[in-house]
């Protein structure tokens, strides 16, 4: 009897020592960030989708070959936080969220806009950038856009499989054409094969100071854009560190400043209402 005692109190110190061991390593993680799931964790890896060829989002830096941008600092810090090392998976943009669903990467971080119908099937983090849809139209544009609805018996322009591409095809009487690649739609409008073109105000800036094309901004549509880290159903704790991280990254201005090195302006914050 003397020895099964012995064996009892002996696991139950055992479980004592677990316990304590579990809750200092939750006491050493980093400020700002929480433990992500025990499978992360295990791994040590986080796998990030992105599409690597959407500038200055995420995009392959011409001289090194290595991907870089806005997104790929944002989830860089995200990993570090987290303690994990991040493995960056360049995936088609209409193959990132069915990737993100199978289990193929634990995250994509890749401006990926928050929509009722994305939150039903996915969980996102806290925004960490705001933006507006907007219209490219050609140098000699005349007619006054205020509207998806002005373009009725016109033709719209649109990345295929974005959100753009949903809003525009929910306006009756508009040809959309959608397109995979970001230099083919800027030429097919600057040689009149469609009305404008439909993206992301942020992305916009981006594109007309780096073509030669005559093509200008037109007006902002639409509502506010959140764009926020889309993680699958069911990683509470991941998803609530992540927050905690994109939080902490807001308030003492990292975000701010990634924002305006890639993007010329703070979009860590919701962006101003369009002009009327």
């Amino acid at each position: 009897m003397a020895r099964a005692s012995n064996g009892k109190a002996g696991s139950k110190a055992a479980l004592r020592r677990l316990l304590l061991a579990g809750l200092a390593s939750a006491i050493a993680l980093p400020v700002g960030a929480a433990a992500p799931t025990v499978e992360l964790r295990a791994r040590g890896v986080l796998r990030i989708a992105v599409e690597g060829t959407y500038p200055p989002f995420n995009f392959k830096d011409p001289k090194t070959g290595q991907l870089t941008g806005y997104d790929i600092e944002v989830a860089n810090l995200v990993a570090s936080k987290l303690e994990l090392r991040p493995q960056f998976v360049p995936t088609e943009w209409t193959a990132i969220l069915p990737a993100l669903a199978s289990g193929k990467v634990d995250v994509a971080i890749s401006q990926v806009i928050i929509t009722p119908e994305r939150e039903r099937a996915f969980d996102f983090s806290t925004p960490y950038t705001y933006s507006r849809f907007q219209l490219i139209v050609r140098k000699n544009e005349r007619a006054n856009y205020r509207s998806l609805a002005d373009f009725k018996g016109r033709t719209l322009g649109v990345r295929q499989g974005s959100v753009f591409e949903e809003e525009a095809r929910k306006v009756k009487d508009v040809e959309v054409r959608s397109y995979p690649a970001v230099p083919e739609n800027l030429q097919d409008l600057a040689f009149g094969r469609i009305d404008a073109l439909l993206d992301d105000s942020l992305m916009v800036s981006y594109l007309l100071n780096n073509t030669q094309l005559p093509i200008k901004a037109g007006p902002q549509v639409g509502a506010e854009a959140r764009i926020g880290v889309a993680l699958r159903k069911g990683s509470p704790d991941t998803r609530e560190a992540i927050d905690r991280i994109l939080d902490a990254a807001r308030a003492d201005g990292t975000l701010r400043r990634l924002s305006l090195k890639w993007l010329a302006t703070d979009a860590s914050q919701p962006a101003p209402a369009a002009p009327r």
